[in-house]
Formats: C-alpha cells, sequence, structure tokens
C-alpha cells in the first residue's frame, strides 16, 4: 500500500461522520474470538433498560471493541498490507465505531435511582401545591412576621 494510500484510510476512519450510512458488521473476531456483533447491539439496544447482569457483559464489550478498533487502527498506520486489506481493515474499524456509538448512546441503566428521583420530585410538587392551595405558600415565613 502506498503512504498515501494509507493516510486517505486513516482520515476516513478518523472522521467525525465516518459512520453515517455504516453497517455493523454481522460478526466480527476479537482478541480471536468471533462475536455476532450485529445481533449483540440489537438485541441490547431493543431492551428499554439493561439488567444488572447484562451491564458487565456491555462495558466489557465495549472495552473490547474499543481495544480491536485501535490495534485495527494501528494495523493501518504501520503494517505491511495490502490496499485490499487496508479497506477492509477501514470498513470494520468504522463498522466497530458503529456499534459502540450503538452502545454508548443506550438509556439509563440505573433505573431505580432514576424511579426514586421521579418520586421525590413528584412529592416535592404535590406538596407544594397543597400549600398553595391550603394558602400556607411559605409557613416559615408567615410565623416569622407574626
Amino acid at each position: 500500500m502506498q503512504e498515501y494510500e494509507r493516510k486517505q484510510l486513516l482520515e476516513r476512519v478518523g472522521r467525525e461522520g465516518a459512520t453515517v450510512g455504516a453497517d455493523i458488521p454481522e460478526t466480527i473476531t476479537v482478541q480471536g474470538e468471533a462475536i455476532d456483533l450485529q445481533t449483540f447491539v440489537f438485541e441490547i439496544k431493543r431492551r428499554e433498560t439493561i439488567p444488572a447482569g447484562e451491564r458487565d457483559r456491555v462495558e466489557r464489550a465495549k472495552k473490547n471493541l474499543r481495544r480491536e478498533r485501535l490495534e485495527r487502527v494501528e494495523r493501518i498506520e504501520e503494517a505491511d498490507i495490502s490496499r485490499e486489506t487496508g479497506e477492509e481493515l477501514a470498513r470494520s474499524v468504522v463498522g466497530i465505531d458503529r456499534a459502540l456509538n450503538a452502545l454508548e448512546n443506550l438509556g439509563s441503566t440505573d433505573l431505580e435511582r432514576e424511579q426514586q428521583a421521579k418520586q421525590a420530585a413528584d412529592t416535592k410538587r404535590w406538596m407544594s401545591f397543597l400549600q398553595k392551595a391550603l394558602g400556607r405558600e411559605d409557613t416559615a415565613a408567615s410565623r416569622g412576621g407574626r
């Protein structure tokens, strides 16, 4: 591969909008292990929440994908590879980026804490409403003025 071709591929994988229109690879080999990446990402994304047992699995997957992405970019940068191999690596890096974006943009994983915060806010609004309705907007201020 020529040096200018290498630079083009690195520019492509480093581009901010590179993942637009890109597909998540169906399968990918990460550290010698084949992973059904597309199925994994779609399975996790279709759930409303990530169960506690799955959180560790998702975090491990993201860590492994980041590591694999880095290794593939380094191969493009430094390895003696053909243009075709470089293209294949660049496509896979963009696909990994797409998968990472999908996994990073998952909703809140701590629903219990989120639910408690919502209940506390609802209670506070309800108490405020009752105080206004009963004419006791600021009981501390009214007692201090007497």
